[in-house]
């Protein structure tokens, strides 16, 4: 063949080439998809893992489930854009867009139809405390510190009823809900604080509520910088879809008895952030 022809052939397979597989182009990862500990590891992979499988078909694209060291260490990741989608509690959210900005909101949850939920401070059925003044000088279990249910919003109520931190007998971080309510039952703490869904999982076992915290506007999912526009619509398109059909019900069930997604606004967490700065006011979160 011809030296000219060969390499016209040459330079038409180059610009063929190009166009399939731009060189800028590599083949996309996957997708990280972040959640808090707000449970022991095996019971999140558990409840997420049927999302993860559905997204991963819906967008083409592997969604691993990874989940964050702490609290803390998810907004950091959320907000520094290291992992692509998260399942973010109220208050970590609000320190997140404080700190590092607002991202995408793809959803808000809703239980039964309702955005909004609440915790609770609980105690041995048997314990004479009924007020939260009775908690002075008393045990307290909290979660994680920056829980919006195990520490911040408890701990806004106790601020509000007279009880700084000071006032307690002692308090501990137990990391989870999960070890809260188990350390009341043992005895180790007078008191603790769970969301209400940990509540009702241990009442019948010995617990009682002593206050239930304000209606506070629920999880949210978020996307970061590293999803585009596109994908992020994707991923948004995909998560109503689920609220369709049985099967995507059961998907969300597995996250959350009766769960459902609605539109979610930044604004939406206004009251929270009040809540919040009165305890930065007061020196109690930072």
């Amino acid at each position: 063949m011809h030296t000219s022809c060969v390499k016209i052939i040459l330079s038409v397979l180059c610009v063929v080439m190009t166009l399939l597989f731009p060189l800028n182009a590599a083949p996309a990862g996957p997708m990280i998809f972040a959640v808090h500990p707000y449970l022991p590891a095996t019971e999140i992979i558990e409840k997420f893992g049927p999302l993860a499988r559905y997204l991963s078909k819906e967008l083409g694209r592997q969604v691993i489930i990874d989940i964050s060291l702490d609290y803390q260490n998810h907004i950091e990741r959320t907000g520094r854009d290291n992992i692509d989608i998260a399942y973010m509690g109220p208050a970590s959210y609000v320190k997140m867009v404080g700190e590092y900005g607002r991202k995408t909101i793809l959803a808000r949850q809703a239980i039964n139809g309702k955005p909004t939920f609440q915790g609770v401070i609980i105690v041995r059925k048997e314990s004479p405390l009924h007020a939260l003044k009775d908690l002075a000088g008393k045990r307290f279990a909290f979660g994680d510190p920056e829980s919006t249910m195990s520490h911040l919003v408890p701990r806004y109520m106790l601020l509000k009823g007279g009880v700084t931190i000071d006032r307690l007998g002692g308090h501990a971080f137990l990391e989870n809900h999960h070890n809260v309510a188990l350390g009341v039952l043992a005895g180790d703490f007078h008191a603790g604080a769970v969301k209400e869904e940990v509540f009702d999982a241990y009442d019948e076992r010995g617990l009682r509520e002593l206050a239930r915290t304000p209606y506070i506007p629920d999880h949210v999912f978020v996307a970061t910088k590293r999803v585009s526009a596109e994908e992020g619509r994707n991923v948004r398109d995909a998560l109503y879809l689920l609220m369709k059909n049985e099967e995507g019900r059961k998907i969300l069930d597995a996250v959350k008895t009766s769960m459902g997604l609605v539109p979610g606004e930044d604004s939406d967490y206004d009251d929270l952030r009040e809540m919040l700065l009165a305890l930065e006011r007061a020196g109690a979160y930072k």
